[in-house]
């Protein structure tokens, strides 16, 4: 079984994603990244594109229409647009 990390993905009002993701990939301001279990603790900006999750149950995508910013520390990520 893959390792997973929990990740949230809001706006403000709504949570389009909450729950366990073996791995996202984000635009971020210098690039493309993605996270994955365990990773380094890491604050960075988004830019508009498009947000991949990939769970033990299969993909999503999620488009970010704005910019944002990723959080990732103690196994978590989280993406608020």
């Amino acid at each position: 079984m893959a390792k997973t990390f929990h990740l949230t993905i809001a706006k403000i009002g709504e949570n389009l994603f909450d729950g366990e993701a073996v791995s996202v990939t984000v635009p971020g301001a210098e690039g493309v990244l993605t996270v994955l279990a365990n990773h380094e603790p890491f604050v960075t900006p988004l830019k508009e594109g498009t947000i991949h999750v990939e769970t033990a149950e299969g993909k999503q995508t999620f488009e970010l229409a704005q910019t944002g910013i990723l959080e990732v520390s103690n196994n978590q990520a989280t993406v608020i647009i």
